[in-house]
Formats: structure tokens, sequence, C-alpha cells
């Protein structure tokens, strides 16, 4: 008999999502008495690791996503919302493009924020502080600016485009696809 493949549960995603920031958070407050440097111990070494490898995955996420959607924005490139819209609508008349274009452009802010956010919190701050920052308000943020933009395209739009979530995900996805898909080197 063949492998049976694994059915993908939206809740289970949904719980390794909620479950393992706060799993880290829970490990930092935990770890909040471990001094991290006067003595090389294995408990202080760990928490460096662990705090360290939390650390180098937030900054990493959001500063690819800042380049991801922030160098779409350069003259001669389409901006990645637009793209997006396209590849759902075909051609964007001009108020969809111009709406993208400044939807992108807020997503890349959002996402510069969260970045210098995160290192001045790590920098200046106590690391549980910083720990509930990345750990717990940072889906909480993700989803607060989607529905922010949301709002603001049902206000803004004469004849907005609504989607569902899993159309939003099956297009966010093709678009992923269709990146790596696509050979290196300079556009002629």
């Amino acid at each position: 008999m063949g492998a049976v493949p694994a059915a993908r549960s939206p809740l289970l995603a949904f719980l390794a999502i909620a479950v393992v920031p706060i799993l880290f958070h829970l490990t930092i407050i935990e770890t909040s008495s471990i001094p991290l440097m006067p003595r090389a111990s294995f408990a202080s070494l760990f928490k460096i690791g662990f705090v360290m490898a939390a650390a180098v995955m937030h900054w990493g996420l959001y500063a690819s996503l800042l380049a991801t959607f922030g160098l779409t924005l350069r003259r001669g490139h389409e901006p990645l919302i637009t793209g997006m819209a396209r590849r759902m609508h075909g051609e964007a008349d001009d108020e969809l493009a111009a709406y993208t274009r400044n939807v992108t452009i807020a997503w890349s802010v959002f996402f510069a924020t969260q970045l210098m956010l995160s290192v001045t919190l790590f920098c200046f701050a106590p690391l549980v502080v910083w720990s509930f920052f990345v750990n717990i308000l940072d889906i909480p943020l993700v989803v607060t600016m989607f529905a922010a933009e949301y709002a603001v395209r049902l206000r803004c739009l004469r004849h907005p485009p609504r989607h569902s979530l899993a159309m939003i995900f099956n297009m966010v996805s093709d678009s992923m696809r269709a990146a790596r898909a696509r050979p290196a080197g300079p556009k002629t």
C-alpha cells in the first residue's frame, strides 16, 4: 500500500501559527532570570541561542517581506499588489492601479516599521518586552493591517474587488510559485 498524504487542516495551521509564538514567548519569560553573559553556562548559552534564533527569524521574515514588496516599487517595475490584482482581474484601470501601488507602499512601511521596532526593542527594552512584541503582538498587528486595508479599499474604490480569504491565499501561493519558476537574470 502506498503512503496516504496527510490532509492539510486549516485548524492545525492556525494552531501552529498561534501556539509556536506563545511557546517562544513563554520560554523567554521562563529563562528571563538566566543571565546572558556573566558565565558561559549551558543555560545561558541555550538562552542566547534561543533568543538569537527567534530574533533572526523575525528580522529575516520582515526584511524579506520589505525587500519583496519594496523592490517592486522601483521605477520600471510593477508593484507587487498591482501584479496580484492584474492576475486576478486582468488589466487594472487607473484607479485600481494607483490604489494597489499605494497598498504595496503601505505594506512596505508596515514591514519596515515592524523591523525597526523589533530591533529597537531588542537593543533597548527588556527581553520580555521585545518577546511580547514579536511573539504575541505580531499576528494581531498583521491582521489589523489587513483589516485596515480592507476598510480603506471599501471606502476609496468605486467598485472594490471582494475576495474570500482562501482566494487570497491561493493568489499569493500562485504568485510565489510563478516567481520561483521565472529564470533569474535581467529582463530584456
